[in-house]
């Protein structure tokens, strides 16, 4: 009798691996050509739509001859104003009178502020500025420090635009003055605050790397225009108005080589008028005594529709991302109820048995796939549109590269988590049709709803703090800046969340969808 020896497998036995669970969904997802195309529409959709949108951005403009005949149509850069660029490259408005000499090398300048008025409406802005600066020359948007009191926010710090730090609460007046200093020693420049001239407080210091050895220091007096905004369902408005303010100084002293023997008086951008009735800019000196008037600021420029600065920003080439949106969350969407249709959900519970590790490997494919398509699109967008952009002459907001990063990897994230949203809902809801309608009203219909100016502000904040759209502040294009009045509201481009806690908004939603989708999956049969 002949025996057999029965088969023995080389292979060693093991159970099968959350890695094979994730390569046999992956296999199912690049072999479906209906997935693999919605994903590449997502892309071309994103990319292109901001192609066109910058291509439609070119701007044309036409002036009149002396005779008040319309001169030629002019297009691009020369229909666009132009903006002073600060140190790190933001737009800022640089407009202040100035009452200066030279400082050559180290040194200090320290005087008392016993008056700050003004005219306009309202009479005193809260950031109408008068103080002391050092700054490097006369150019606009030269880096600079400078200790001041203001309107309505105290005693502050700023310097190169962007920086703030209070010190002394309260307003100025004769009875309560305030005791102002600046020092330079070598690149850092130190403010310092008092009440009384005698006890002082450092307000702050600040490393001005790149100073030349003579600066220019003084006093300095400027008021922003002022700003009014309202909305209600179906309309908005807002309404700006030109300010002034002047202030008296005394008390003026100085050490370190000063080698100018008069001071000097400049309206800083080479206006002359303040288009303020009964206010002209210009100083007075008489008796130690200075009373100093001036207009403007010095802070950067807003981005956004009812902004100061550049109307375009980057984020408006990616308004394509709503449409991209919809697509994957289609693919997102069909990538489970597909199998339901089908019964196919069946044979993936027979061969994994651990449904949350199926619900797992499919969010890990379909999040990935999402990202990188989200990537491409942004990428697309954001790059191709802006070189059109420039090439256009196009007014554009200019972005540093780690805000177009954050803009663009940011999208890509956005998408790729909305991806894994829509697939939890899918799996609750077992309907396509039903999960892409829970995900658009959830993501894009808040966002939707917030954009036109005429949605009351609240509202708009309300829908852009709670729901997943909070995510959409990835792509804020510029910050907001405390000590600058501005328009910050959704249809200009601001959003109430930092962008990564925005973000953090949808993940949760998004944890939570998982969980619920995880639990049901478990008790429900296929």
């Amino acid at each position: 009798m002949t025996a057999i020896t029965p088969y023995r497998s080389t292979e060693r036995e093991a159970r099968d691996g959350f890695g094979q669970i994730v390569h046999a969904e992956w296999t199912k997802f690049r072999t479906v050509r209906g997935w693999v195309i919605g994903m590449i529409l997502a892309v071309l959709v994103t990319a292109g739509l901001g192609v066109f949108l910058a291509k439609a951005s070119s701007p044309s403009c036409s002036s009149q001859t002396s005779s008040g005949q319309q001169g030629p149509v002019q297009h691009g850069a020369a229909c666009g104003p132009v903006y002073a660029l600060g140190p790190r490259g933001e737009p800022v408005s640089d407009q202040f009178y100035f009452v200066r000499q030279p400082l050559a090398g180290d040194g200090s300048i320290t005087v008392r502020v016993s008056s700050l008025t003004g005219g306009g409406q309202p009479p005193v802005v809260p950031w109408s500025k008068a103080g002391i600066i050092i700054k490097d020359g006369t150019r606009q948007g030269s880096a600079y420090a400078a200790m001041m009191v203001t309107g309505g926010n105290g005693v502050r710090m700023q310097w190169n635009y962007t920086g703030d730090t209070a010190g002394l609460p309260g307003v100025v007046s004769a009875a309560s003055p305030r005791w102002l200093r600046l020092t330079r020693d070598g690149d850092t420049i130190t403010g310092y605050d008092s009440a009384d001239g005698t006890h002082w407080t450092q307000v702050g210091a600040v490393a001005a790397a790149g100073l030349p050895s003579t600066v220019q220091a003084g006093l300095f007096v400027t008021s922003p225009d002022y700003s009014t905004y309202s909305s209600s369902l179906g309309s908005g408005s807002a309404n700006r108005y030109s300010t002034a303010a002047t202030a008296v100084f005394d008390h003026v002293s100085r050490t370190g080589t000063w080698p100018a023997s008069a001071w000097t008086g400049d309206y800083l951008q080479g206006e002359t008028s303040m288009g303020t009735s009964g206010y002209s800019p210009g100083y007075h000196q008489a008796a130690g005594r200075f009373t100093v008037s001036g207009s403007g600021d010095i802070a950067p420029l807003t981005a956004g529709a009812l902004g100061d600065g550049p109307n375009i920003t980057v984020r408006d080439f990616l308004l394509g991302t709503f449409a991209g949106l919809i697509a994957v969350t289609v693919v997102a969407a069909m990538f489970m109820t597909a199998e339901y249709r089908r019964g196919l959900i069946r044979t993936t519970l027979a061969a994994s048995p651990n449904r949350g590790r199926v619900l797992a490997a499919k969010a890990i494919v379909i999040g990935s796939a999402a990202f990188v398509a989200g990537l491409a699109a942004a990428a697309g967008a954001v790059l191709i549109a802006t070189d059109i952009a420039h090439s256009n002459g196009t007014d554009l907001f200019p972005e540093p590269w780690p805000t177009e990063l954050r803009i663009i990897a940011g999208t890509a994230a956005l998408v790729a988590v909305a991806a894994v949203l829509t697939l939890a809902i899918a799996t609750m809801v077992r309907r396509s049709a039903a999960a892409i309608l829970i995900v658009i009203v959830t993501i894009v219909i808040p966002f939707v709803l917030s954009a036109p100016p005429g949605i009351p502000t609240g509202l708009a904040e309300w829908l852009l703090r709670i729901t997943p759209a909070a995510a959409f502040a990835l792509q804020q294009p510029a910050p907001q800046y405390y000590q600058v009045q501005a328009n910050y509201i959704p249809s200009s481009g601001y959003f109430p969340l930092a962008p990564w806690t925005g973000f953090a908004v949808l993940c949760g939603w998004t944890a939570l969808a998982l969980v619920l989708a995880a639990y049901l999956l478990r008790r429900r049969d296929a």
